[in-house]
């Protein structure tokens, strides 16, 4: 690792720990030439080249989540009073909290040579279940789609552990979520045409879907594993990233825990109605008029990829860190407030469905992205406290999710009357009012905290 030491007169040295080095090497063996030409460019250069091989990789793994939502299933049997879709996506989603809960472990403890073939590995498991859901009758399909969502759920922890504590990470990271607001309707629309255009059958429809991305990933995988570690700059900007053992784990969450409470009751939230959003977008589209156009998945998810993108790019051009987590709590309020307007507006008939449907998106995605990988990145920028965000998103992320399943149980056996379009409108009004209520006082605290960097 590289120590700052200062020596009698003052003067600034660097001291370089070799098995430190060794231990953030990406590859067991060799580097490429791709890795030393990445080490001695430009921070543009690099941050592009590192926004392709993480979106990608990113974008490519949802081939594998998310295209099953784009189908009704609405000749499947019901189970246990819920409709079959609904079941499903809770039988993934809590294989996904569970994966969450898992990764607060793994994730922040991972070995950094072992990330790529975990990566793989990972999807690997999650494309299998999905050939395992197609061969099956609907009840063990219920079974696989738990299965696939087990792996898939440490897969962002891996690919954004690559872009963390860098000077850049705000836009590297931005770049990186705007995956998984692209790539969901993406990978819906890919499902949706496969079944519309080519006759594909809905319960084989996920697996086709993967396939067709096997490629693309095994590629941009790759191109991920050419990134070098951080360099000494961004170690004395953005502080040392480590593995964190259980003590290191359980002593900064005390540190910080008010604060974090509140944030991580926030994102659960939002990860809830992201969540809802995302699954049943279908639904949501049928009711207010649009079907059989597999072209507006991505349609209403591009503008919102492209504004979240570079408004949160800005925040990296912020380099006091106390400053920016500040920032970032803001731009959180600014979305959160988003959302019930854009709510009101559309019930008031100014704002027409499709333009309502991008702006709960993008509301949505400002307040939700940060938690993924600004915020916890700037906060422990702030307080110098050597660790990895990976352990405080892994945290967020299985609450979020345990909040997802709890809503979609809400929906089914305490709302089974109200329809998704009006459980949606509902959901936005309750996202923006308690959302801000916490965020504010999530503000309070850390600005009443002293930085110590």
């Amino acid at each position: 690792m590289v120590e700052v030491l200062f020596t009698d007169n003052g003067k600034m040295v660097f001291e370089y720990s070799k098995k430190h080095l060794h231990s953030q090497a990406h590859f067991p063996v060799k580097r490429f030439p791709l890795t030393e030409w990445l080490k001695q460019t430009n921070g543009f250069l690099f941050s592009v080249y590192a926004i392709i091989a993480s979106f990608g990789t990113y974008s490519c793994m949802y081939a594998y989540r998310k295209p099953f939502t784009a189908a009704g299933f609405a000749d499947e049997p019901s189970f246990f009073g819920l409709d079959y879709k609904s079941a499903l996506v809770i039988a993934q989603v809590i294989g996904y909290t569970l994966s969450k809960f898992a990764g607060i472990k793994v994730i922040s403890e991972m070995d950094n040579r072992k990330r790529t073939r975990a990566i793989l590995a990972l999807i690997g498991i999650g494309h299998v279940s999905l050939l395992l859901f197609g061969l099956s009758p609907p009840a063990l399909r219920l079974l696989f789609i738990f299965i696939n969502g087990l792996p898939l759920g440490m897969v962002w922890g891996l690919v954004f552990s690559y872009l963390e504590g860098r000077r850049f990470t705000e836009f590297m990271g931005a770049g990186l979520c705007a995956s998984f607001i692209f790539a969901s309707g993406f990978v819906k629309t890919v499902g949706k045409a496969l079944i519309v255009d080519y006759g594909i059958t809905e319960h084989w429809m996920p697996f086709v879907t993967g396939a067709v991305f096997t490629l693309p990933l095994l590629l941009f995988t790759w191109m991920l594993a050419q990134i070098p570690p951080p360099s000494e700059d961004d170690i004395l900007l953005r502080t040392r990233r480590e593995p964190m053992n259980r003590f290191q784990r359980i002593q900064f969450f005390r540190k910080f825990s008010t604060g974090l409470v509140l944030l991580i009751i926030t994102y659960t939230l939002l990860t809830a109605f992201r969540d809802l959003r995302d699954n049943f977008m279908n639904e949501v589209l049928i009711a207010l008029g649009y079907d059989r156009q597999p072209e507006l998945f991505t349609q209403t998810e591009l503008p919102v990829t492209l504004g979240v993108l570079g408004l949160l790019a800005l925040i990296m051009f912020i380099k006091n860190n106390h400053l920016a987590l500040m920032v970032n709590h803001g731009v959180i309020l600014a979305g959160l407030s988003i959302n019930g307007l854009c709510t009101l507006g559309y019930q008031a008939g100014l704002i027409d469905p499709i333009w309502w449907i991008i702006l709960t998106g993008f509301g949505a995605y400002m307040a939700y992205i940060p938690f993924n990988a600004i915020l916890f990145e700037r906060l422990i920028a702030a307080f110098r406290h050597v660790g990895n965000a990976g352990f405080l998103i892994y945290i967020a992320d299985s609450f979020g999710y345990l909040g997802s399943v709890a809503t979609l149980f809400y929906k089914n056996f305490g709302q089974a009357a109200l329809s998704w379009l009006g459980f949606f409108i509902y959901s936005n009004y309750a996202l923006s009012i308690v959302g801000v209520l916490l965020t504010l006082a999530a503000l309070i605290y850390f600005r009443q905290k002293k930085p110590t960097g």
